[in-house]
């Protein structure tokens, strides 16, 4: 019955309240960091095509390519996932990162995460 719950909850991924126009829904309630060259930044929203972190936007330019580790707290552990991307927008404190075309590994990596929030929030339910 679980797996039917999951299976249902996989086709959308998101917890966004609303309906958006983006390919991937965003999602906010994941305990996500970044690392990016040594330094760690907090992940305020991610889906399948990008991120934002909150970030200095001085420490990034338009269309700069860049490497980084997704560090996810799950339940039970913690998930890390190495992405590459490229820098699509940035605020004052906020900067906008476009992911590269993800590997099924990385995509597989994603899906766990979004299958452990889902699990948990039908957990909590069920107290």
């Amino acid at each position: 019955m679980l797996n039917i719950l999951l299976a249902g909850l996989r086709a959308n991924g998101s917890n966004d309240a609303a309906e958006t126009r983006r390919r991937y829904p965003r999602r906010h309630a994941d305990r996500c960091v970044a690392s990016v060259n040594g330094k760690i930044f907090p992940v305020e929203n991610w889906s399948f095509g990008g991120l934002q972190i909150m970030a200095d936007e001085r420490l990034f330019g338009i269309d700069q390519s860049v490497a980084m580790v997704l560090k996810f707290k799950l339940r039970n552990t913690i998930v890390d996932i190495d992405v590459h991307g490229t820098v699509i927008r940035k605020t004052a404190d906020h900067v906008g990162i476009e992911f590269e075309p993800l590997s099924q590994t990385i995509r597989r990596a994603f899906q766990q995460v979004i299958d452990d929030h889902v699990a948990a929030e039908f957990a909590n339910s069920q107290i």
